[in-house]
């Protein structure tokens, strides 16, 4: 990759490009909307925080192939968790990355969309959704019976799990929606279950990544907010 600037790296673009160029954006959640992994939050009110740490890394550097059973693995160490603890990470722990506000409010004045498309769960991201004001999104249902977690998840009507395939299913979903090109869609996320939407979208990019998922962006935000994507789309 290119240096554009500090912390902020180029490569296969022919610039100038404009964010109105782009009809859509699709955000991954966790360490890239937000500053946390999530599960690995609700772990350590769980007291398991060592254990899905370790499943949850491995799976973002790409080590773990079957990203849905490394989910369901992190999921089951939360059985027994109580509800009130998902209000807990949220309200205090949860942070948002710098720049997701100023990046989503250029977004939409540029007249592009904006979903969020996680493996993470819906106790955050309906939340989410209404503070940000995303258009869409797209997660996973954490079971919760008699106010204490399964340690299950609950399938929908799209499928059971949120992966890899799913996100990029739901990106190209929403481009034959709107009528456009995956090429006018935008990817952001960090892990190695972003990749499949990043490789479907026109621009694939990187916020504060795996190494194996900045050596396929388009872009690569290393240092700053997500805001820095401007520089590139002036």
């Amino acid at each position: 990759m290119l240096d554009f600037s500090p912390g902020l790296q180029v490569r296969g673009l022919a610039l100038p490009r404009r964010l109105s160029d782009y009809r859509l954006i699709a955000f991954d959640m966790d360490s890239t909307l937000i500053a946390i992994e999530t599960v690995d939050e609700l772990a350590d009110l769980a007291g398991c925080r060592a254990a899905v740490e370790a499943i949850t890394e491995a799976a973002m550097r790409g080590e773990i192939s079957d990203y849905k059973e490394s989910l369901r693995q992190r999921v089951a160490l939360l059985a027994g968790l109580p509800e009130a603890a998902l209000d807990e990470v949220y309200e205090h722990r949860l942070r948002l990355n710098p720049g997701v506000q100023e990046l989503i409010g250029a977004c939409k004045a540029a007249g592009l969309r904006c979903i969020l498309v996680t493996g993470g769960f819906t106790c955050f991201t309906d939340r989410l959704q209404a503070r940000l004001g995303l258009d869409e999104v797209r997660a996973n249902v954490l079971e919760v019976v008699q106010g204490r977690v399964t340690g299950r998840l609950l399938p929908q009507p799209w499928g059971d799990i949120v992966d890899g395939e799913e996100k990029k299913c739901k990106l190209l979903a929403v481009c034959a929606e709107m009528g456009i090109a995956p090429a006018q869609a935008i990817a952001m996320g960090d892990g190695a279950n972003d990749l499949p939407m990043m490789g479907a979208a026109g621009l694939a990019v990187a916020y504060r990544a795996k190494p194996v998922v900045r050596a396929q962006a388009h872009v690569a935000i290393n240092e700053g907010g997500l805001d820095r994507l401007l520089e590139v789309l002036g």
